[in-house]
């Protein structure tokens, strides 16, 4: 039985795609959007639902106040804006700064304090993902699977 040349078509286009994914897969190689996606250091869904370290980040954000002087959407008061700042700070900037302050330009220093301390990177992973947009201001959930 001879198939009409449009299926044979389809079913060959479908196959090569298949083809390719297949080999990609075993290769471990992704297209550059699931590449750029892998790299994030937090995951969000619909702008307000974040995975559980993001999550811990914000709640960091909310328990320390930081919204005092750097504003509730981290547009930045009397501090800067957080937007702006962590497009440039490095991960080893962010941390310093965090850790010892910046005593003149009224910046405390958060060493030690425990909760902040210890939760590093999940801060910075969350303002980094409202830095890039990703990540709305305001009340945060975790994702549910």
């Amino acid at each position: 039985m001879a198939l009409p040349i449009t299926l044979r078509s389809t079913l060959l286009t479908a196959g090569l795609a298949l083809t390719v994914f297949c080999h990609q897969n075993a290769l471990g190689t992704t297209t550059a959007p699931d590449k750029a996606a892998s790299t994030k250091l937090y995951t969000v869904v619909d702008k307000n639902k974040v995975d559980p370290n993001t999550l811990i980040g914000w709640k960091v954000w909310r328990a320390q106040s930081c919204s005092r002087c750097h504003g509730a959407a981290q547009e930045g008061l009397v501090g800067p804006s957080l937007i702006d700042s962590m497009k440039v700070l490095t991960k080893e900037q962010f941390v310093t700064t965090l850790k010892k302050g910046r005593i003149e330009k009224g910046m405390p220093n958060f060493g030690g304090v425990p909760f902040v301390a210890d939760h590093l990177d999940e801060l910075y992973a969350y303002l980094k993902g409202r830095s890039e947009g990703d990540i709305a201001a305001g009340r945060l959930q975790v994702i549910v699977k």
